[in-house]
């Protein structure tokens, strides 16, 4: 195979990986923003919000399933040119993704404190993350409607459009960050409340900026109709896509969750270096993100106009793509350690504590870029969903979940030891996922012929 011959596939490529890479990166902006303003101010409110947007990490792990679900079945849609059919994907998504937003909010914001519980035992901490949580909790009221609103439109190649609405969301939520948490322009200084209300007010855009967007000539808008429309068989549909990626979602958020309560009850020191390499691997993982949703949605493409012989190649490809992806960003990671040491303000433990996490993270960030390219990408495309349900249950919490709990309340591991133990889980599954990408399980047609769903 000529890896970089196929002109059109490399386009196709760049025109949705860069706009969803791109979006990626300015939505991990907003947590950098919010690591190192507050890093700036307090070390404790740093920390504290790290902590408490866990809560929201929880969140999007089961939007993460509703959309992705929705992309899959929408990538296969469009490939056979269905709107139809996509608009009733558009209301059953809404639905649940809707419902998840309401519970999270009320836990937000009318429980914080047992939420807060759940991740340190340190009062300072606990304090600061409810002052943040009762906020925030409103934004998360938001993020599923807007989050179902942009996957539709991803899918139905208006990527470029995706990436300018997050942007601007971000942009604002930043530079709001900045004017709230300081008091500038003559505003007091609001400190953790203030990173709150910038993310409150940066949804409140964003959401509003996509249903306007939605309803533009050749875009799909919600067709209200859709979300009350019983349609058994593309349910069912649905649901099989839905159910694995769920189960995988909550297994791997669960186990990230964990982490950060590991490192949360290792001291104020050991979270707070946690925090910042949370937010740099966030950042050089955005690449990773955009080459799984872009090529995934071209892969999901081919596999529902039936042309699997291109689907498989695409997925070929993609694979090398994965590796030289991971390569570079292992390099980019251990370039950025010095920089970001001298940046950071933290104690001198602290910044002790986050250069040994960094030099981890140089090895565990190929892991990272491989798994999710195949397993989020290729074989989300064809459906294949379930392989990272087993991945997780083995790798994750047979392994990594475990061996770092001990570490932590029984053994007393050093710091960097049990954040090692943290990230075993990506890098040891990399064999195991290869072999069963070679299986050519993922590559098939999920789609319906249109009468049997306009029958149902």
């Amino acid at each position: 195979m000529k890896l970089f011959e196929d002109k059109i596939f490399y386009q196709k490529l760049f025109q949705l990986t860069i706009p969803i890479a791109f979006q990626s990166l300015m939505l991990a902006m907003v947590a950098a923003a919010d690591a190192f303003m507050l890093g700036r101010l307090e070390q404790n409110a740093m920390s504290a919000v790290s902590l408490a947007t866990q809560i929201q990490f929880m969140q999007n792990m089961i939007l993460f399933s509703t959309v992705t679900a929705a992309g899959i079945l929408g990538a296969q849609y469009w490939g056979k040119k269905d709107e139809k059919t996509i608009n009733e994907i558009f209301g059953i998504t809404l639905k649940i993704s809707g419902a998840a937003s309401i519970l999270f909010f009320i836990g937000c914001v009318f429980f914080p404190r047992y939420l807060m519980l759940i991740f340190t035992n340190e009062e300072v901490l606990i304090e600061i993350g409810i002052q943040y949580l009762k906020i925030a909790g409103w934004s998360y009221l938001l993020t599923g409607i807007s989050q179902t609103y942009l996957v539709i439109m991803k899918v139905s190649e208006h990527a470029s459009m995706t990436a300018k609405i997050s942007s601007g969301a971000v942009i604002i939520n930043i530079v709001l960050n900045a004017v709230f948490i300081f008091g500038l322009l003559g505003m007091p200084s609001m400190g953790v409340k203030g990173a709150a209300l910038a993310t409150l007010i940066a949804r409140v855009v964003e959401l509003i900026w996509a249903i306007w967007a939605s309803g533009r000539p050749g875009y799909i808008p919600l067709n209200w109709k859709a979300i009350f429309h019983r349609n058994k068989l593309l349910k069912k549909d649905y649901a099989k896509c839905f159910w694995p990626l769920l189960g995988a979602n909550l297994l791997w958020g669960t186990g990230f969750t964990s982490y950060s309560a590991f490192m949360g009850h290792m001291g104020t020191d050991a979270a707070a270096a946690n925090s910042v390499c949370a937010v740099i691997r966030d950042l050089i993982c955005c690449l990773n993100s955009g080459l799984a949703s872009g090529g995934g949605i071209l892969v999901g493409n081919q596999l529902g106009a039936g042309d699997l012989k291109k689907g498989k190649l695409y997925g070929d490809r993609l694979v090398i793509l994965a590796f030289l992806c991971g390569g570079i960003s292992s390099v980019f990671m251990f370039l950025l350690t010095p920089v970001v040491l001298n940046f950071v303000k933290m104690t001198p433990q602290a910044t002790s504590y986050l250069f040994q996490m960094m030099l981890v993270m140089s090895v565990y960030i190929i892991g990272r870029a491989v798994n999710t390219i195949l397993i989020n990408g290729i074989f989300s495309a064809g459906g294949d969903t379930l392989f990272d349900v087993y991945s997780l249950a083995v790798t994750m919490w047979g392994f990594a979940v475990p061996l770092a709990a001990i570490g932590t309340f029984w053994l007393h591991w050093p710091v960097w030891v049990v954040y090692a133990c943290t990230c075993l889980d990506e890098v040891g599954k990399i064999p195991w996922v290869i072999i069963h990408y070679r299986k050519y399980k993922w590559v098939r047609d999920l789609t319906r012929e249109n009468g049997a769903l306009r029958n149902e």
